[in-house]
């Protein structure tokens, strides 16, 4: 066996930990986290709403609530249009 194979192959064997992917819990915890952002994100506006409504609240602090939750539901929206289409393409591959 050539030496430089050697040393590549146990280059390989060191460096396999670092480039596999990460683990299910950890895909779901950062999930978990999106989502309380989100929930968080939509409770604040609708509390800044509330306040605003009973003249507690500065017009400008209402604005920038519903700009911020507008901006998480567009997002949420876009991130499933394209979970959708990717399982639309999935769908359509040839078996």
């Amino acid at each position: 066996m050539d030496v430089k194979s050697l040393f590549a192959s146990q280059r390989y064997a060191a460096l396999k930990p670092a480039t596999e992917p990460d683990s299910r819990d950890a895909i779901a915890q950062s999930f978990a986290k999106i989502t309380e952002d989100f929930a968080q994100t939509l409770n604040t506006a609708e509390t800044t709403a509330m306040s605003a409504m009973y003249g507690d609240a500065d017009p400008h602090a209402l604005v920038e609530a519903l700009s911020q939750s507008q901006l998480a539901v567009e997002t949420a929206v876009t991130v499933r249009n394209r979970v959708v289409e990717a399982y639309q393409e999935i769908l359509r591959m040839p078996v």
